[in-house]
Protein backbone atom coordinates (compact mmCIF):
# COMPACT_ATOMS: atom_id res chain seq x y z
CA UNK A 1 0.00 0.00 0.00
CA UNK A 2 1.59 3.49 -0.99
CA UNK A 3 2.47 5.98 1.98
CA UNK A 4 -0.50 7.69 1.00
CA UNK A 5 -2.84 5.60 1.81
CA UNK A 6 -1.14 4.47 4.76
CA UNK A 7 -1.07 8.36 5.88
CA UNK A 8 -4.67 8.58 4.83
CA UNK A 9 -6.05 5.78 7.27
CA UNK A 10 -3.96 6.76 10.42
CA UNK A 11 -5.86 10.36 9.65
CA UNK A 12 -9.06 8.74 9.79
CA UNK A 13 -8.21 6.53 12.94
CA UNK A 14 -7.43 9.04 14.50
CA UNK A 15 -10.44 11.44 13.78
CA UNK A 16 -12.55 8.69 15.05
CA UNK A 17 -10.26 7.96 17.84
CA UNK A 18 -11.05 11.51 18.91
CA UNK A 19 -14.74 11.23 17.95
CA UNK A 20 -15.61 8.62 20.27
CA UNK A 21 -13.52 9.90 23.17
CA UNK A 22 -15.59 13.09 23.04
CA UNK A 23 -18.82 11.31 22.94
CA UNK A 24 -17.79 8.71 25.69
CA UNK A 25 -16.73 11.92 27.87
CA UNK A 26 -19.77 13.93 26.88
CA UNK A 27 -21.60 10.71 28.16
CA UNK A 28 -19.14 10.67 31.59
CA UNK A 29 -20.26 14.07 32.31
CA UNK A 30 -23.99 13.67 31.62
CA UNK A 31 -24.20 10.45 33.88
CA UNK A 32 -22.08 12.38 36.93
CA UNK A 33 -24.83 15.45 36.94
CA UNK A 34 -27.37 12.88 37.02
CA UNK A 35 -25.38 11.38 40.02
CA UNK A 36 -24.88 14.39 41.37
CA UNK A 37 -28.84 15.39 41.32
CA UNK A 38 -29.45 12.42 42.74
CA UNK A 39 -27.35 12.29 45.44
CA UNK A 40 -27.91 16.24 45.99
CA UNK A 41 -29.52 16.91 49.44
CA UNK A 42 -33.23 17.79 49.19
CA UNK A 43 -33.08 20.44 52.05
CA UNK A 44 -36.78 20.86 53.62
CA UNK A 45 -38.58 23.76 53.77
CA UNK A 46 -38.01 25.77 57.20
CA UNK A 47 -40.30 27.68 59.00
CA UNK A 48 -38.14 30.53 59.07
CA UNK A 49 -38.35 30.43 55.03
CA UNK A 50 -42.34 30.16 54.88
CA UNK A 51 -44.46 33.33 54.04
CA UNK A 52 -45.35 34.84 57.63
CA UNK A 53 -49.10 34.64 56.66
CA UNK A 54 -48.25 30.89 56.25
CA UNK A 55 -46.36 29.99 59.61
CA UNK A 56 -48.85 27.81 62.15
CA UNK A 57 -48.28 30.83 64.94
CA UNK A 58 -49.69 33.27 62.50
CA UNK A 59 -52.08 31.43 61.29
CA UNK A 60 -53.42 30.93 64.46
CA UNK A 61 -53.64 33.89 65.26
CA UNK A 62 -54.96 35.47 62.22
CA UNK A 63 -57.46 32.42 61.88
CA UNK A 64 -57.88 31.03 64.98
CA UNK A 65 -56.95 27.06 66.42
CA UNK A 66 -59.78 25.64 64.00
CA UNK A 67 -58.14 26.40 61.05
CA UNK A 68 -55.20 25.01 61.10
CA UNK A 69 -54.95 21.44 60.82
CA UNK A 70 -53.46 18.78 63.43
CA UNK A 71 -49.57 18.92 62.06
CA UNK A 72 -49.64 22.57 62.32
CA UNK A 73 -51.43 22.36 65.87
CA UNK A 74 -48.34 19.57 67.27
CA UNK A 75 -45.43 21.92 65.48
CA UNK A 76 -46.62 24.82 67.60
CA UNK A 77 -46.23 22.37 70.87
CA UNK A 78 -43.04 21.03 69.54
CA UNK A 79 -42.08 24.40 68.89
CA UNK A 80 -38.86 24.29 67.28
CA UNK A 81 -37.95 21.21 64.26
CA UNK A 82 -34.18 19.38 64.52
CA UNK A 83 -30.95 19.81 62.56
CA UNK A 84 -32.17 19.69 58.72
CA UNK A 85 -35.78 18.70 59.10
CA UNK A 86 -38.37 22.16 60.38
CA UNK A 87 -40.71 21.25 63.00
CA UNK A 88 -43.92 21.38 60.29
CA UNK A 89 -41.96 18.53 58.80
CA UNK A 90 -41.09 16.62 62.42
CA UNK A 91 -44.70 16.94 63.46
CA UNK A 92 -46.26 15.41 60.00
CA UNK A 93 -43.75 12.70 60.76
CA UNK A 94 -44.67 12.40 64.46
CA UNK A 95 -48.40 11.76 62.99
CA UNK A 96 -47.15 9.31 60.81
CA UNK A 97 -45.29 7.17 63.31
CA UNK A 98 -48.59 6.49 65.37
CA UNK A 99 -50.79 6.21 62.32
CA UNK A 100 -52.63 9.56 63.21
CA UNK A 101 -53.82 11.28 66.16
CA UNK A 102 -55.43 8.98 68.12
CA UNK A 103 -52.21 7.26 68.10
CA UNK A 104 -50.06 9.88 69.59
CA UNK A 105 -52.57 10.68 72.15
CA UNK A 106 -52.47 7.28 73.51
CA UNK A 107 -48.77 6.91 73.71
CA UNK A 108 -46.95 6.49 76.55
CA UNK A 109 -43.10 8.61 77.11
CA UNK A 110 -41.52 5.99 76.08
CA UNK A 111 -43.10 5.85 72.96
CA UNK A 112 -42.57 9.44 71.83
CA UNK A 113 -38.86 9.63 73.03
CA UNK A 114 -37.94 6.95 70.49
CA UNK A 115 -39.41 8.89 67.67
CA UNK A 116 -35.92 10.49 66.00
CA UNK A 117 -36.20 14.51 67.01
CA UNK A 118 -38.66 13.96 70.02
CA UNK A 119 -36.65 14.40 73.29
CA UNK A 120 -37.26 14.95 76.75
CA UNK A 121 -38.82 18.37 76.91
CA UNK A 122 -41.04 17.74 73.18
CA UNK A 123 -42.35 14.82 74.88
CA UNK A 124 -43.35 16.33 77.92
CA UNK A 125 -44.72 18.95 76.22
CA UNK A 126 -47.35 16.80 74.03
CA UNK A 127 -47.98 14.14 77.29
CA UNK A 128 -49.16 17.78 79.26
CA UNK A 129 -51.31 19.04 76.15
CA UNK A 130 -52.89 15.81 75.43
CA UNK A 131 -53.66 15.16 79.05
CA UNK A 132 -54.99 18.56 79.64
CA UNK A 133 -57.69 17.62 76.69
CA UNK A 134 -58.54 14.38 78.27
CA UNK A 135 -59.63 16.31 81.60
CA UNK A 136 -61.59 18.82 79.83
CA UNK A 137 -63.41 15.56 77.98
CA UNK A 138 -63.98 13.81 81.17
CA UNK A 139 -65.39 17.01 83.38
CA UNK A 140 -68.88 16.32 84.26
CA UNK A 141 -71.43 18.05 82.95
CA UNK A 142 -72.24 20.20 86.09
CA UNK A 143 -68.65 21.49 85.70
CA UNK A 144 -69.71 23.08 82.46
CA UNK A 145 -71.46 26.30 81.41
CA UNK A 146 -74.88 25.32 80.86
CA UNK A 147 -77.05 27.37 78.57
CA UNK A 148 -80.34 28.31 79.41
CA UNK A 149 -81.12 31.35 77.85
CA UNK A 150 -79.42 34.21 75.13
CA UNK A 151 -78.04 36.08 78.75
CA UNK A 152 -75.99 32.86 79.10
CA UNK A 153 -74.05 33.44 75.93
CA UNK A 154 -73.65 37.15 76.59
CA UNK A 155 -72.29 35.98 79.83
CA UNK A 156 -69.74 33.51 78.45
CA UNK A 157 -68.71 35.07 74.97
CA UNK A 158 -69.58 38.94 75.52
CA UNK A 159 -66.09 40.39 77.52
CA UNK A 160 -64.20 38.79 74.87
CA UNK A 161 -66.77 39.52 71.69
CA UNK A 162 -67.51 43.00 72.88
CA UNK A 163 -63.72 44.43 72.10
CA UNK A 164 -63.00 42.68 69.26
CA UNK A 165 -62.34 45.13 66.15
CA UNK A 166 -63.16 42.24 63.82
CA UNK A 167 -66.36 40.57 63.16
CA UNK A 168 -66.38 37.16 64.03
CA UNK A 169 -68.36 33.80 64.28
CA UNK A 170 -68.76 31.66 66.38
CA UNK A 171 -70.69 28.40 66.47
CA UNK A 172 -71.31 27.05 70.61
CA UNK A 173 -71.67 22.98 70.40
CA UNK A 174 -74.72 21.75 73.27
CA UNK A 175 -75.31 18.28 74.53
CA UNK A 176 -78.47 16.89 75.18
CA UNK A 177 -78.84 19.08 78.28
CA UNK A 178 -77.31 22.21 76.84
CA UNK A 179 -74.24 22.07 78.70
CA UNK A 180 -71.34 23.84 76.11
CA UNK A 181 -69.14 21.37 74.74
CA UNK A 182 -67.16 23.63 72.93
CA UNK A 183 -66.59 27.09 70.85
CA UNK A 184 -65.87 27.07 67.93
CA UNK A 185 -64.57 30.31 66.26
CA UNK A 186 -65.64 29.81 62.21
CA UNK A 187 -65.11 33.15 60.11
CA UNK A 188 -62.96 36.43 60.87
CA UNK A 189 -64.33 39.40 58.75
CA UNK A 190 -67.28 40.26 56.72
CA UNK A 191 -70.23 37.85 57.82
CA UNK A 192 -72.70 37.76 55.58
CA UNK A 193 -74.64 35.38 53.39
CA UNK A 194 -71.99 35.56 50.28
CA UNK A 195 -68.96 34.85 52.38
CA UNK A 196 -70.66 31.94 54.90
CA UNK A 197 -70.76 28.55 54.17
CA UNK A 198 -73.92 26.54 55.95
CA UNK A 199 -71.92 23.65 55.72
CA UNK A 200 -68.75 24.87 57.29
CA UNK A 201 -71.03 26.12 60.49
CA UNK A 202 -72.53 22.73 61.08
CA UNK A 203 -69.82 20.29 60.29
CA UNK A 204 -68.28 21.04 64.07
CA UNK A 205 -71.72 19.49 65.43
CA UNK A 206 -71.59 16.74 63.18
CA UNK A 207 -67.60 15.77 63.71
CA UNK A 208 -68.68 15.70 67.42
CA UNK A 209 -71.91 14.45 67.69
CA UNK A 210 -74.01 17.31 69.55
CA UNK A 211 -77.71 17.78 68.94
CA UNK A 212 -77.64 21.59 69.24
CA UNK A 213 -75.75 25.12 68.60
CA UNK A 214 -76.05 28.57 69.12
CA UNK A 215 -74.38 31.21 66.84
CA UNK A 216 -72.83 34.07 67.92
CA UNK A 217 -71.01 36.86 65.86
CA UNK A 218 -70.23 40.76 66.89
CA UNK A 219 -71.06 43.86 65.40
CA UNK A 220 -67.81 46.09 65.66
CA UNK A 221 -69.92 48.96 65.35
CA UNK A 222 -71.25 48.53 68.81
CA UNK A 223 -75.17 48.30 67.79
CA UNK A 224 -76.11 44.84 67.93
CA UNK A 225 -79.38 44.71 66.20
CA UNK A 226 -79.30 42.17 63.11
CA UNK A 227 -78.82 42.92 59.72
CA UNK A 228 -81.00 41.43 57.00
CA UNK A 229 -77.70 39.61 55.85
CA UNK A 230 -77.87 38.00 59.44
CA UNK A 231 -81.49 37.05 59.13
CA UNK A 232 -80.33 35.49 55.61
CA UNK A 233 -77.76 33.59 57.38
CA UNK A 234 -79.73 32.41 60.15
CA UNK A 235 -82.37 31.43 58.16
CA UNK A 236 -80.09 29.29 55.99
CA UNK A 237 -78.02 27.41 58.85
CA UNK A 238 -82.03 26.66 60.77
CA UNK A 239 -83.35 25.09 57.54
CA UNK A 240 -80.05 22.95 56.77
CA UNK A 241 -79.86 22.00 60.42
CA UNK A 242 -83.43 20.44 60.29
CA UNK A 243 -82.42 18.01 57.85
CA UNK A 244 -79.71 16.98 59.46
CA UNK A 245 -81.30 16.93 62.69
CA UNK A 246 -79.27 19.31 64.26
CA UNK A 247 -81.42 22.29 66.18
CA UNK A 248 -80.17 25.94 65.54
CA UNK A 249 -81.25 26.79 68.86
CA UNK A 250 -80.47 30.84 68.30
CA UNK A 251 -78.06 33.18 67.35
CA UNK A 252 -77.26 35.88 69.25
CA UNK A 253 -75.54 39.27 68.02
CA UNK A 254 -73.06 40.97 70.41
CA UNK A 255 -72.14 44.49 70.64
CA UNK A 256 -70.40 47.31 72.95
CA UNK A 257 -74.36 48.14 73.61
CA UNK A 258 -75.05 44.16 74.81
CA UNK A 259 -76.75 41.86 72.76
CA UNK A 260 -79.72 40.44 70.53
CA UNK A 261 -81.28 37.14 70.46
CA UNK A 262 -82.41 36.62 66.83
CA UNK A 263 -84.76 33.70 68.23
CA UNK A 264 -86.45 35.80 70.82
CA UNK A 265 -86.93 38.62 68.10
CA UNK A 266 -88.63 35.96 65.34
CA UNK A 267 -85.97 37.06 63.15
CA UNK A 268 -84.90 34.35 60.59
CA UNK A 269 -86.80 31.36 63.21
CA UNK A 270 -90.42 33.02 62.05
Amino acid sequence: MPEQSYQACRLLSSKAALHYNGLASQRTTQAEETLNDRERPQYPTMIRDLPQEEKPRERLRSLGPGHLSNAELIAILLRTGVLGESVLNLSTRVIASFEGLPGIVRASYTDLVSIKGIGDGKACQLLAAFELSKRVASLPPDDRPSIGSARDIFNLLGPEMTVLEQEHLKVVLLDTKNHVRAVRDLYKGSVNSASVRVAELLRPALRENCPSLILVHNHPSGDPTPSPEDVLVTRRVRTSGEMMDIDVLDHVVIGSGGYVSMKEKGLGFA
